[in-house]
C-alpha cells in the first residue's frame, strides 16, 4: 500500500468504502465485489470520452466479468484487457463505418 501511494495512488482503506459509510463505493458487505463498479466506469468514460454507451457497458461487462478456468487465468485476462485494450462492438459506430 505504501508503494501505492508513493506512486501517486490514493489510497483508502476497505472499512472506509464499505456498504454503510458515508463514503460507501462497494456494494457487498462481505468484500467479494473485486472491481469496484463506480470507478471501472468513471475511467472507462475519461479514457473514451468519445465512446456511446452502450460501448462503454459492452467493456465493462468483459473486464468484470472476465472468463477463464482459474483464478490465475481471470487475472491474466483482465490484465490483459487492461493493458492492451477491451474489443467492443457497437452499432453506432458500425453504421458509421459502413457509411463511410
Amino acid at each position: 500500500m505504501a508503494w501505492l501511494a508513493s506512486s501517486g495512488f490514493t489510497v483508502t482503506p476497505g472499512p472506509a468504502i464499505a456498504v454503510g459509510q458515508p463514503g460507501a463505493e462497494r456494494s457487498d458487505p462481505t468484500y467479494r465485489d473485486v472491481v469496484l463498479e463506480w470507478r471501472l466506469r468513471e475511467a472507462l468514460v475519461r479514457l473514451n470520452p468519445d465512446l456511446p454507451q452502450e460501448a462503454l457497458d459492452d467493456a465493462f461487462r468483459k473486464i468484470a466479468r472476465a472468463d477463464g478456468p482459474s483464478l490465475i487465468e481471470r487475472n491474466r485476462a483482465v490484465h490483459r484487457m487492461l493493458v492492451d485494450s477491451v474489443t467492443v462492438e457497437c452499432r453506432a459506430y458500425q453504421a458509421w463505418l459502413r457509411l463511410g
